[in-house]
């Protein structure tokens, strides 16, 4: 095992962004390079920031680029090659990105001065016409002959042609070593995207003719798959065997993403998919020894394959480099470090709406625990905060999927950018009236099984996968309860945001050994040492599909009618829903807006403003 122990940071050492804390000293593995490296990340949402709560993931994308920078001059300077990818959802889930009007614009901006060599989509560039529209007219022009689109296309705004959204695939020889690569991006099967893109299944995808024609090609020592794409999926794996029954040997690396979980996904001897991770916690780094190239190609030996998974902070930054404070920032790097931190104050992230009294956590306590964010929202947020006065004394249930709640709130001042992070969605209410209470909890019943209920296939329910939380959704996920969500690797379920075996982070340093703190111990394929740093593990626990909140009314009885308010995302759910609670609604045509106007966002921030003071 490759491990060392760096001094403790001095108080000089501070990450880039100037309210971020400092990172923390920790023993670290060290990285494994090769012929070809690789740097990913992926499910950014806009974290570009860093995290200011979290000393362990507080690097920002300034530091990310001097990082990347240094190191394509320690493995250049070897004769190897470092290639930079991303594999998408690089929008909503952050201030930086949500509170712009319109949205995205530092985003756009920050982001184009990284070298990406392969760039990909994710479905949150796709749920808004205005979001995809900005990939097409401004995302893939800044990475031209890096954007891949291999199954996603897109109806031009000025012509309305169809067409694709950016180039399927391409061809290229990596600089130093003349490795020669055929490259691939792909979106896994999704259609919740807006009615002006078109996502094609991947299993029809690879029957097309140019796909085809692609892995005929002889000259190629590396087949190279990005996405956003589970590491575990029937996509990559349908992916994997095409391109096996033409080239039984060539290795393929693939890389993912969408689930928010480190992952490493072994198909065969020559062929990986590496997943790194959510939010800028992550930066994967992956290596291969072993590859023929253009001048020497017909190498025999076997292709080797490694991985790290890197903690976003200065300290493993200056570890793997071998340089300091000093030494490390580029000038690239700190330009945009000064653009993150403009842009932050451009737009009020800063601005305190109160003080949280303690921690709330999405996944490690139980859901109906005093320190739940869930249990905050259904007893004392939604019941205080969400009441339409048009509707009198009428009582209310409001439902919330747990997946439109995206992060922890922790203790200490809630921000303008807290309330974007905790919930980035623009997400209004809606609600249908006179529902009987006994029809609205059979509602709930179903919602909350509907993994075993509710069939999966596009007729029926275009995006059922999508309404569970994030961080427990992937089948090796080590939650309490977890016998209720097992899957075989050829049934495992394309569902959101989960999470490997104790993966969750947390900087508090333990008692009782000052040198491991809590935080990632990621276990995948290859095995248990894939972290960069040594933590020790977190457990989580498994929450419901949705929550609900009681809004009182002067209506007491529990068999008498309420309003069923809901968040207009649930709507594909509750029709489908309804009907299994044989409840006669039409909640396309009858329901009306709740509270006009207002969104999650505005509901707990208005919540936070009136009852978390902050000391004077």
């Amino acid at each position: 095992m490759l491990w060392s122990v760096l001094p403790l940071i001095f108080p000089s050492v501070f990450a880039a962004q100037p309210s971020a804390p400092a990172p923390i000293s920790a023993p670290l593995r060290d990285l494994e390079y090769g012929q070809l490296n690789f740097l990913h990340t992926t499910d950014t949402h806009g974290w570009l920031a860093g995290h200011l709560h979290e000393p362990s993931y507080s690097a920002d994308w300034g530091d990310y680029i001097s990082f990347s920078l240094r190191i394509r001059e320690k493995v250049e300077a070897k004769g190897q090659d470092l290639l930079v990818i991303d594999t998408g959802d690089r929008v909503e889930g952050n201030g930086l990105y949500d509170s712009s009007i319109p949205k995205g614009i530092y985003l756009s901006e920050i982001l184009r001065h990284q070298h990406i060599d392969i760039l990909t989509s994710g479905n949150h560039e796709l749920y808004q016409q205005n979001t995809s529209k900005n990939e097409l007219l401004t995302t893939v022009p800044n990475f031209r002959g890096h954007y891949l689109s291999s199954n996603i296309d897109i109806y031009h705004p000025k012509t309305n042609e169809l067409v694709p959204l950016a180039p399927r695939y391409k061809k290229f020889t990596t600089q130093l070593q003349g490795i020669r690569i055929v490259a691939f991006g792909f979106l896994f099967n999704f259609n919740g995207n807006y009615n002006n893109t078109v996502v094609q299944p991947v299993e029809k995808t690879i029957q097309e003719s140019w796909f085809q024609e692609a892995i005929q090609d002889k000259e190629v020592d590396l087949f190279l798959v990005a996405g956003h794409v589970p590491a575990h999926s029937p996509e990559y794996r349908a992916i994997f065997k095409a391109i096996r029954k033409v080239h039984w040997a060539t290795p393929i690396q693939f890389f993912g993403g969408h689930q928010h979980i480190r992952d490493y996904a072994q198909y065969d001897s020559r062929a990986f998919a590496l997943a790194s991770g959510r939010f800028m916690e992550t930066i994967g780094f992956a290596s291969i020894d072993g590859l023929s190239t253009s001048s020497q190609p017909s190498v025999a030996s076997s292709p080797v394959f490694k991985r790290r998974y890197i903690d976003n902070n200065l300290f493993s930054f200056y570890h793997h480099t071998g340089l300091d404070q000093d030494t490390f920032p580029t000038e690239k790097g700190r330009e945009v470090t000064q653009m993150i931190t403009d842009a932050r104050s451009a737009l009020s992230l800063d601005t305190v709406f109160g003080c949280a009294p303690r921690n709330l956590w999405m996944t490690r306590v139980p859901y109906n625990d005093p320190d739940s964010i869930y249990n905050w929202l259904a007893t004392e947020v939604l019941p205080q905060a969400l009441k339409d006065e048009s509707r009198g004394d009428s009582p209310a249930v409001a439902i919330l999927n747990s997946g439109g709640i995206r992060f922890d709130i922790f203790k200490g001042e809630f921000t303008r950018d807290s309330a974007f992070i905790i919930s980035p969605f623009p997400n209004k209410f809606r609600y249908v009236k006179d529902v009987p209470y006994d029809k609205v909890q059979l509602i709930m019943t179903v919602l909350n099984q509907q993994a075993k209920i509710v069939s999966t296939s596009e007729d029926e329910n275009p995006y059922i996968h999508e309404l569970g939380t994030p961080g427990q959704s992937h089948a090796d996920g080590d939650y309490e309860e977890e016998e209720t969500n097992k899957a075989t690797e050829e049934t495992r379920p394309l569902i959101i945001d989960g999470a490997g075996s104790h993966q969750a982070p947390l900087w508090a340093k333990r008692s009782d050994n000052p040198d491991i703190f809590p935080g990632y111990t990621t276990k995948d394929d290859a095995g248990t040492d894939g972290d960069d740093t040594i933590h020790s593990p977190v457990k989580n626990y498994m929450v419901p599909n949705c929550i609900q909140g009681h809004i009182p009314g002067n209506k007491t009885a529990l068999s008498e009618t309420v309003d069923l308010v809901y968040i207009e995302f649930l709507e594909p759910f509750l029709v489908l829903a309804g009907k299994f609670a044989q409840l006669d609604v039409d909640f396309i045509n009858e329901s009306e807006e709740y509270m006009s106007g207002v969104q999650l966002t505005d509901l707990i921030t208005t919540w936070v403003g009136d009852n978390w003071k902050c000391d004077e």
